[in-house]
C-alpha cells in the first residue's frame, strides 16, 4: 500500500537521490530548472510505501506568460525503479492535478513524454504561442486545461513567478540555485505544504 503526502523535511535526501538516479546529476541544467530555481513550489507531494520509504515525488511551480497569466509548471515527476509499473506515477499525477484544480488553477504545463502524459489530458496542441526560456523539444512541451480556454490565451516566453526561497536569515534570496537548505525546508513546509493538504 502507498500513501501520498505533502513533501516534508525528512523526505529531502531520499527525494534528491531519486531525482539524481532518474534524471542524472546534471538535471539542474535543464531549461525548466530556470523556472524553478530559487522558488518555492506551489505544491509538493511524495509517495511513501507502508514502511515509509519514498516511492515517488512531484512538484508544481508557479509560472506566467508575458501577459502575466499564471499557470503551473509540473516537474519533476519521478518514481523509484522498484515501484514502476504499479500505478504509482498515475496516482501521483492524478493527485497533483486534482489539487491544482481544487485550488483554482486553470492549467498545467510540463516537458515530458507525450505517450505517458496524454493519458492525463496533456497535449501540445494549444501551446503554439508560448515558449520556454531556453532550449526544449517542442513536441515534448505539453499542457492540460483545468479551466476551459486557459492554454489558448498563453503568449510569449514563460517566466518564473511565485514565492522566493528564503535564506537562513529569513530574507528572500532570488539568486538561490536549486534546492533550499534544511533550515529553508522547514520554512517551506510550515508555510506552504501544510496549508495545501
Amino acid at each position: 500500500m502507498i500513501t501520498i503526502v505533502d513533501e516534508a523535511l525528512e523526505h529531502f535526501s531520499a527525494r534528491e537521490a531519486l531525482l539524481d538516479l532518474g534524471f542524472g546529476e546534471d538535471r539542474h541544467l535543464k531549461t525548466c530548472e530556470r523556472l524553478r530555481a530559487g522558488r518555492i513550489p506551489v505544491f509538493a507531494y511524495v509517495v511513501l510505501d507502508e514502511a515509509g520509504k519514498l516511492a515517488g515525488t512531484v512538484r508544481l511551480w508557479s509560472v506566467q506568460d508575458e501577459g502575466g497569466q499564471s499557470i503551473l509548471l509540473l516537474g519533476p515527476l519521478a518514481v523509484a525503479s522498484e515501484f514502476r509499473g504499479r500505478g504509482v506515477g498515475d496516482r501521483l499525477m492524478r493527485h497533483a492535478l486534482n489539487q491544482a484544480s481544487t485550488h483554482g488553477h486553470g492549467s498545467v504545463v510540463l516537458v515530458g513524454d507525450p505517450a505517458y502524459y496524454e493519458r492525463f489530458g496533456f497535449s501540445s496542441g494549444k501551446l503554439e504561442r508560448v515558449i520556454l526560456p531556453g532550449p526544449f523539444e517542442q513536441h515534448r512541451f505539453l499542457g492540460v486545461e483545468l479551466l476551459p480556454g486557459q492554454l489558448a490565451e498563453l503568449n510569449g516566453v514563460l517566466k518564473a513567478s511565485g514565492d522566493f526561497q528564503v535564506n537562513a536569515s529569513g530574507t528572500a534570496d532570488p539568486s538561490r540555485g536549486v534546492e533550499p537548505s534544511p533550515a529553508e525546508q522547514v520554512i517551506f513546509h510550515q508555510e506552504k505544504c501544510g496549508s495545501k493538504a
